[in-house]
């Protein structure tokens, strides 16, 4: 849920392992986690969570963050989460904060904070609440929030006020995404630490900007972020696949995109990776957010009304990908690759393609490339053959390492990934159903993503 303020191919070299990278501050037993849309889960069950819970867990994810809202239901679906933690084993380390949505939540006059306490004081002491080693207080973020006063005079007096409030069920630790310039942080007595929502996006691209800042766009909020923040107080990164939005004015009157080309979940994966030592938690935007198309679980639940853009367009390989970085971001080494592989995602159709959608095309569609994306893992040098139709195909050669590639898209075409290596394939992945549009029924800026097994 943000908010806005509103070569085809590169090699990578096999990665040393007996090189070590930076060491992070301190590890934590939650320092790689996915924000959770509790508001998409009304017809969730127990089972429903455990499974998620379970595969995200397999993936090396430590915990969910539950971004809450102000509907009674949610409560009910919180309860349910905590009830199939607890039939984890104790030796599935899986945790859980609240990030309470500000969006959604009211915060103006003191009686507002009913709507956190309904929450922590039925979870904040829970085992699998995860509790911030610095102080051993419950975590709790926000999305937003800057504006609230909760009847105090200004916002940092009401979250002042807030934390008093929540230390007296149980010690809180407070890690919020406020929407400000981080020069304020210094006067803001509540905040343990910072979250940068938006760090993980080149949000300063626009339609008009040069084409050289446009590839490999910068990714550099966090150094305001990191400037402000001493004494030991934590600082949590975000990293994210993709942004596409599409609710016309009758809705909720959100539709652009943000560029999520070259291989952006990569690239600021391994930005994170490379300043480990000043990173304490990385929170991968989305585990379930459909609304927005950065989902990397599966789709389930109750969507926004983003069936038009989503149904069909899975993102679970990239929940694959991102286990390769979290595990190099929390043992300080990338893990050998064992095995060739090959992951593939492409929009559904041109950025200049007609559609009678009654919503229009989103804001800044001009800034993303009409290309299938890839990422290639290989244990020697191989050769890559990508295809957009069955004899159309780009050969690559590639060294041993991750190698990340790129292509044209096709009109009426598809996508395929093939690892070949003396003759033999080694890898295959071809979606199936995926088709690269001439003629859409809606404007989609969504993705489909793919792996081989």
């Amino acid at each position: 849920m943000a908010r806005r303020n509103h070569r085809l191919w590169k090699r990578y070299p096999k990665m040393s392992l007996s090189r070590p990278l930076r060491q992070p501050r301190r590890r934590l037993d939650m320092c790689s986690c996915s924000i959770f849309m509790v508001g998409n889960t009304y017809p969730y069950s127990v089972d429903d969570w455990l499974d998620d819970i379970k595969l995200a867990a397999s993936y090396l994810i430590d915990g969910f963050v539950l971004n809450v809202g102000r509907e009674d239901w949610q409560r009910d679906r919180v309860a349910d989460c905590f009830k199939a933690a607890s039939q984890l084993p104790a030796s599935t380390k899986f945790y859980f904060f609240f990030s309470f949505d500000m969006s959604s939540i009211p915060g103006n006059s003191a009686g507002d904070i009913q709507y956190l306490k309904a929450y922590y004081q039925a979870h904040a002491k829970d085992a699998r609440t995860f509790k911030h080693p610095r102080t051993g207080g419950a975590t709790i973020s926000t999305f937003a929030g800057e504006g609230c006063t909760y009847g105090q005079g200004s916002m940092e007096n009401g979250w002042a006020y807030v934390k008093r409030e929540l230390n007296a069920i149980t010690p809180a630790y407070f890690i919020p995404s406020f929407f400000i310039d981080p020069a304020r942080y210094g006067g803001i007595s509540a905040m343990d630490g910072a979250f940068n929502w938006n760090g993980g996006w080149p949000l300063q691209l626009s339609a008009g900007t040069s084409r050289q800042d446009l590839v490999n766009a910068r990714l550099d909020s966090d150094n305001a972020y990191l400037a402000n923040l001493s004494g030991g107080k934590t600082f949590m990164a975000a990293v994210s696949p993709w942004f596409f939005t599409h609710y016309g004015p009758d809705t909720w009157n959100k539709n652009w995109i943000y560029r999520g080309d070259d291989h952006l979940f990569v690239r600021r994966w391994q930005q994170l990776i490379s300043m480990r030592d000043k990173v304490d938690i990385v929170q991968v935007i989305s585990w379930n957010d459909y609304g927005e198309s950065h989902y990397i679980g599966p789709i389930k639940g109750a969507q926004p009304n983003s069936q038009a853009w989503v149904d069909g367009y899975p993102h679970e390989a990239w929940l694959a990908l991102n286990s390769y970085f979290t595990a190099a971001f929390k043992k300080g080494a990338y893990p050998p690759i064992k095995k060739d592989q090959i992951f593939l995602w492409a929009r559904p159709h041109s950025k200049n393609a007609s559609s009678a959608d009654r919503v229009p095309r989103p804001d800044n569609w001009q800034i993303t490339d009409d290309k299938i994306w890839v990422v290639v893992f290989t244990t020697a040098p191989a050769k890559v053959d990508i295809y957009t139709t069955p004899t159309r195909k780009v050969t690559f050669d590639v060294p041993a390492g991750m190698t990340k590639l790129s292509t044209d898209s096709v009109a009426d075409g598809g996508m395929r990934g093939v690892v070949i290596r003396d003759g033999t394939v080694m890898a295959d992945c071809t979606p199936v159903g995926y088709r690269y549009e001439s003629r859409p029924g809606v404007y989609n800026f969504n993705c489909a993503v793919a792996m081989s097994q």
